[in-house]
């Protein structure tokens, strides 16, 4: 019987590459077959590898698509995700930003340190001890301290949003949350994706709760969890516009386990 030095353990899943080099390396697999799927190793050469049977190959490719930008079908065949096409050719900054938002908060790890850490990320030696505490190996967790910054440096994610209404929720991607922002669209304005509420430029002492005057529509999301709307006092049509158009970047598939994992 093996010695428990002898079993080699393996850290939880988690990307082996940051978010910036995943998302060149599916723009580099859009620009070869657009948003058709290909065999895996045909992917892995337009990523700029010989093939798939490789551990480097693998790896790159399983992070890739745990920030969602990669996808498997049924057949087995890999196919860039719609939303990388749509961050390509965003006409805007603002919806750039949105889609890497989304992107940064797709793996679970990401998702759950964006949680703990809303206002900003602890010291290297706190983060490293946060990953150990979680299972991972300590040489992954050092390595995943980089990544983790650097991912979240590359999306901006804990840049103040410059907007006058924000969506303040953790939004549900389902046909439902779609249909019922869509209603709330027709009468209310603006909200921007994001995970805090911007502060005001010159706060009056007396204002307690910058954000009483604004309008607080619901938003009933699955498990009995609710999202909020937060609409100022002026409504403009071009505003419905625009609260449609961010929302409609947070809606996704489920991302499906099944396949290259990095495993």
């Amino acid at each position: 019987m093996a010695s428990p030095e002898a079993i080699r353990k393996k850290s939880p899943r988690a990307p082996s590459i940051s978010l910036d080099e995943a998302l060149d390396r599916a723009l580099k697999v859009y620009d070869k077959e657009r948003l058709n799927p290909a065999p895996p190793d045909v992917v892995a050469q337009d990523m700029g590898y010989k093939d798939a049977n490789n551990g480097r190959a693998l790896a790159t490719i399983a992070s890739v698509r745990y920030y969602g930008l990669l996808e498997r079908h049924n057949d087995g065949r890999l196919g860039v995700t719609k939303d990388v096409e749509s961050y390509k050719y965003a006409p805007s900054e603002d919806m750039r930003h949105a889609y890497l938002r989304r992107f940064v908060a797709a793996p679970a790890l990401f998702a759950e340190l964006l949680d703990r850490y809303a206002s900003g990320l602890p010291s290297d030696g706190n983060l490293r001890y946060e990953l150990i505490q979680r299972d991972f190996l300590p040489a992954t967790a050092e390595n995943l301290v980089g990544i983790v910054k650097r991912s979240f440096d590359f999306a901006r994610v804990y840049e103040q949003p410059q907007h006058s209404a924000e969506l303040v929720s953790e939004v549900d991607e389902t046909d439902t949350l779609a249909s019922e922002v869509s209603d709330i669209a027709a009468s209310a304005t603006i909200a921007t994706p994001v995970q805090a509420l911007p502060q005001r430029q010159s706060p009056s002492p007396r204002d307690e709760n910058p954000w009483e005057e604004h309008d607080r529509i619901p938003v009933r999301l699955s498990g009995g969890r609710r999202a909020w709307l937060l609409i100022p006092p002026l409504f403009r049509e071009a505003d419905k516009q625009r609260l449609k158009a961010q929302i409609d970047l947070l809606l996704t598939e489920d991302e499906d386990e099944a396949g290259f994992d990095g495993t």
